[in-house]
């Protein structure tokens, strides 16, 4: 087995320290799993949010390659699966969230690995694997207030439901004086939301398993104003549900419209299935 091995350790430069990671891969194939991690508060929580994808794939169109799947992808840490997941069309990508070992202290690495357990689509066999090592920082995770608002983000790669694209950096909180970002491109189209919520309504169905991350809801309902092509004076109501990970059955809907006239719809899609991307709610990070 040829192993590959990219260093991006703590350096020392001109007196400065320059923070990386180390990345271990245990295979030279074209077909193997890559892997980004990174430790964050989920509520009270310490947890580990993690993104996985397939190898860049080969031929004339090598993001829609369908040898990058592959049924069965575990993510572990010290031999012990702490979570599991597939790779499959367009994406052929997963994220998820997964709270820190027990024993865990701050000055800690640990190591996540994604290995590829079932033979890749093309027939090609599984096995490879690659690791990404974290280390544990100071974190202050309050528990969280049953009153406190969340929010939605935008995970893994681009969303896409029916054609549209909903650009990365999806953020959308359940607050009306936070900013937020959301951006939609469509045959050549783009509406870009102000920074600033109309209204907003965010709720927890108890029929819908989020999880993980936790998250005080699973549904959110919003409207704003924004720019169509550039000009002002139309606006947006959309709804994000999170049906929980890997994100296949993430559900988005999108209405858009002139605001002086509302009956001139620019783009409507009702709510449904996303066909790329991944929604995830979250507990709100502290702020001011």
């Amino acid at each position: 087995m040829n192993i590959k091995r990219k260093l991006l350790a703590t350096l020392v430069v001109g007196g400065f320290t320059v923070a990386g990671q180390l990345v271990v891969s245990g295979t030279a194939s074209a077909h193997h799993p890559t892997i980004v991690a990174e430790i964050v508060c989920e509520g009270e929580t310490p947890s580990i949010n993690y993104t996985t994808t397939a190898w860049e794939g080969d031929g004339a169109d090598p993001t829609n390659d369908p040898a990058r799947g592959n049924a069965l992808v575990e993510i572990s840490v010290d031999g012990v699966v702490y979570d599991s997941g597939a790779y499959v069309a367009p994406d052929y990508s997963f994220s998820g969230s997964f709270p820190l070992p027990a024993g865990s202290s701050v000055g800690d690495t640990i190591v996540v690995r994604s290995t590829s357990v079932a033979d890749w689509d093309s027939g090609h066999p599984g096995g490879a694997w690659e690791e990404t090592s974290v280390v544990v920082p100071e974190l202050d995770c309050d528990p969280p207030d049953i009153e406190a608002n969340g929010r939605f983000t935008g995970g893994g790669h681009q969303i896409r439901v029916d054609g549209v694209r909903v650009t990365r950096g999806l953020t959308i909180h359940c607050d009306l004086l936070l900013s937020n970002n959301l951006e939609i491109n469509w045959n050549g189209n783009q509406f870009h939301m102000l920074e600033h919520l109309t209204t907003v309504a965010c709720t927890d169905d108890p029929d819908i398993t989020q999880a993980p991350p936790p998250a005080p809801l699973d549904t959110l309902i919003g409207t704003g104003e924004g720019r169509y092509n550039g000009d002002e004076g139309y606006s947006i109501e959309f709804t994000l549900v999170d049906q929980g990970e890997p994100g296949r059955n993430d559900q988005m809907a999108i209405l858009v419209y002139e605001t002086a006239n509302p009956g001139n719809v620019i783009l409507d899609i009702p709510l449904q299935t996303l066909s790329g991307g991944n929604l995830q709610a979250h507990y709100d990070q502290p702020h001011k």
